[in-house]
């Protein structure tokens, strides 16, 4: 049973690395995934909130989705434009027509560090950047003409009517918000489908994870599935101008068409989550997180003979908020997660990771000898004491354990929280939102070399994290 969930998270982790969430340049999807031909714009705000050194992760995202374009004066032409109070044309979409003298370019701009008239780079954009003499092309449906905002706060001047003349203009806006943004403009600001044109980062140093999703929205297929998989849980096929889902030898393909199942079998364990209710958390995400955990639950088999769930939560101090053995279905647990209300004080990683050890898993506690233990850590933040002898304790201990990590976590105590194999013990995300993109196939090869009737719990607890996972990123989404 250990190797059978630690092999499910272990396809978690590597969809998550395949999405470039731990910071590597996101790779093309396939040799026919070519970029539409487009006119890009950027328009990035470089006001004095936003700090020299986050100014050059902005920078490090528009190379990143540049490195993925096909450039050229016949293929994507891309301006940049920098605002504060006033605004700067670092390029137009006629300077530059290979990759190499763009990514040149754009290391060589510099923060204007004043205020933030981001109505009025709008309105630069329509009347200058988009314009023939700057390079764009005649509005056609070959070509694509897109602006992407970057903005980390709230304007001084208006863009809802600004940026509704672009949008009739047939410029494609999409509106990426920092930190501190003021979300209202963010929805004023981006095309329909908001949804699609409306993305929030925790900070600048998280900004490139979006890289990806612009990556895939300029790419053009005749092979569909030479961009991902379209949700098919295992293999995408493709068929001409469209694709269907497939399963691996062991599997059958469900009514859905696009999920897999195993025959049946029972999963039995005692999982314990340790959930950070620090501050920074701030409430709407630990909201988030409640609805996370009762979409797991729900696709358990909580019993008292299968899996028991366990629940912590920690901030300066540790609150356990019921044990092991105190709920065996699905329906008290879930109502116990939804009482549970936020401390929103300091964050102790290595002082729940101590409760974890010493109590959580103590028969006292409802623990069962001889079955499976795991731990799965969640954080948003730099721990304020010391964590590495509680989490090799925990390890040593034969428990284990999973970090996940959101937003300012630190990869460094996720790595040390982490069992072996390490890298397929943690995993890192920008935020909640970032998350709908690793709705990719979870590899079940794993379940094909034991005995696939011992996997149908895990066939169904992958299903059920691809569904919260959307659902979770739905749900913080700005609509």
């Amino acid at each position: 049973m250990d190797r059978i969930f630690s092999g499910f998270l272990l396809s978690v982790l590597l969809l998550f690395q395949d999405h470039g969430i731990y910071g590597a340049p996101p790779q093309p999807r396939g040799a026919l995934c070519r970029t539409r031909p487009t006119d890009l714009v950027f328009i990035i705000d470089s006001s004095r909130s936003v700090r020299p050194h986050e100014f050059e992760q902005v920078k490090v995202f528009l190379s990143q989705v540049i490195e993925s374009l096909d450039v050229g004066p016949n293929a994507t032409r891309v301006g940049v434009i920098n605002y504060a109070s006033t605004v700067k044309n670092e390029f137009s979409l006629k300077t530059h027509w290979t990759k190499a003298s763009l990514l040149q370019a754009v290391r060589k701009i510099k923060p204007l560090s004043t205020g933030t008239m981001t109505g009025l780079a709008i309105q630069f954009a329509i009347n200058r950047a988009f314009s023939d003499s700057e390079g764009a092309r005649v509005r056609s449906p070959e070509i694509n003409k897109v602006a992407i905002i970057v903005t980390d706060g709230r304007p001084q001047d208006g863009v809802k009517d600004v940026s509704a003349r672009a949008r009739s203009l047939g410029i494609e806006l999409f509106a990426i918000g920092v930190g501190r943004v003021d979300k209202n403009t963010l929805r004023q600001m981006a095309s329909e489908k908001l949804d699609d044109h409306v993305d929030y980062v925790e900070s600048y140093s998280v900004i490139e994870k979006l890289a990806t999703k612009f990556q895939e929205a300029f790419c053009d297929l005749s092979d569909l599935c030479a961009s991902g998989d379209h949700d098919c849980q295992q293999i995408c096929v493709s068929t001409p101008g469209s694709y269907t889902c497939a399963c691996k030898e062991g599997f059958t393909l469900n009514s859905d068409g696009k999920t897999c199942s195993a025959c049946n079998g029972e999963s039995a364990i005692d999982l314990v989550f340790l959930i950070d209710g620090s501050k920074s958390v701030r409430p709407e995400n630990f909201e988030l997180m409640k609805k996370f955990i009762n979409q797991i639950v729900d696709s358990l088999d909580v019993s008292d003979k299968n899996a028991r769930v366990g629940l912590v939560q920690y901030s300066s101090s540790v609150r356990q908020e019921f044990p092991l053995g105190r709920y065996n279905n699905k329906k008290d647990i879930k109502a116990a997660v939804k009482r549970m209300s936020y401390m929103e004080k300091g964050t102790m990683t290595g002082l729940a990771l101590r409760h974890l050890t010493e109590k959580s898993f103590d028969p006292s506690s409802g623990a069962r000898p001889g079955f499976p233990k795991v731990g799965i850590v969640f954080t948003d933040g730099r721990s304020q004491d010391y964590i590495s002898d509680a989490a090799k304790k925990a390890k040593d201990s034969g428990f284990e354990m999973f970090a996940v990590g959101v937003g300012n976590a630190v990869e460094d105590e996720l790595r040390e929280i982490a069992s072996e194999p390490v890298a397929a013990h943690y995993f890192y995300t920008a935020d909640f939102s970032t998350i709908n993109k690793i709705a990719k196939e979870l590899p079940t090869k794993i379940c094909v070399e034991e005995d696939p009737c011992e996997c149908k719990a895990i066939v169904n607890f992958q299903k059920k994290v691809e569904d919260l996972i959307k659902i979770a990123a739905l749900e913080n989404k700005i609509i």
